[in-house]
């Protein structure tokens, strides 16, 4: 079985990555630096390739230029199952749940697929549980959850293995406000509590500037402004391409 990088503090490195889809360039020499105990907001309009970059990452799909790093340890060809061994996990724009298992057993899912035994398992999936306010549906089934709570079980079965570094492809979506919030304070808290780095894509932009340590934003494939969320809210090609105006960028981040 494959372990995660003896170096616990190795950052992850995506090097002038590209991704074709029948010739069709998706991603064009992007390169990202996730660092353990970050969190990085990957932020673009529709189709700017986002969760694109996370498929390459977590080998999804094959690159066709570049190379993704963990430390010094390259990923690129290897199986999602052998990167998610490694310290990767996500999860999906479209809810992958269990739906047919108890919410319980989703999360210990994820702890058991890397190695974790049946008592380990099931003692994590109950913390873990319990962290995120999911105790009293624990024996319900996942495909009876609302969608806030099916988001919710997908970041616990995430977390059940441990990750180094997590991806989260717009875990807010299908939440109201009040849910929202409790999801912002459990995901600023991950990277202290756990050491873990986290990258997130969310059009939630009032979730993405307060939770991001800096923001890395694309358009047509390709990187247009990285750095901290307030000088990304004042960039000029990030207002043109994503947020429309600075005045709707300051009413977001209220």
């Amino acid at each position: 079985m494959m372990t995660g990088p003896s170096d616990k503090g190795a950052s992850l490195r995506v090097v002038d990555v590209a991704v074709e889809f029948s010739g069709l360039r998706a991603l064009d020499g992007v390169s990202l630096t996730l660092s353990p105990g970050e969190i990085v907001g990957l932020i673009g309009p529709n189709g700017s390739g986002k969760t694109t970059l996370i498929n390459a990452i977590t080998g999804q799909v094959p690159l066709a230029g570049g190379q993704v790093v963990l430390g010094d340890r390259p990923l690129s060809g290897l199986a999602p199952r052998d990167i998610a061994l490694l310290g990767l996990s996500r999860s999906f724009q479209i809810v992958r749940l269990f739906n047919n298992m108890t919410v319980i057993e989703n999360v210990e899912a994820g702890a058991l697929a890397h190695g974790h035994g049946l008592r380990k398992a099931r003692a994590k999936a109950e913390a873990l549980l319990d962290e995120f306010g999911l105790s009293a549906r624990a024996d319900d089934l996942g495909g009876n959850l609302s969608y806030g709570d099916k988001r919710r079980v997908e970041i616990a079965r995430a977390l059940a293995s441990d990750p180094a570094f997590l991806m989260l492809d717009e875990p807010a979506a299908g939440m109201n406000e009040a849910e929202t919030e409790t999801l912002l304070h459990k995901l600023s808290a991950l990277p202290a509590s756990r050491g873990l780095g986290l990258l997130i894509i969310d059009h939630d932009m009032g979730l993405i500037m307060r939770l991001c340590d800096r923001l890395h934003v694309l358009a047509f494939g390709r990187t247009i402004a990285e750095g901290k969320a307030a000088d990304i809210r004042k960039d000029p090609a990030v207002i043109q391409a994503y947020l429309g105006s600075e005045a709707g960028i300051g009413a977001a981040h209220a």
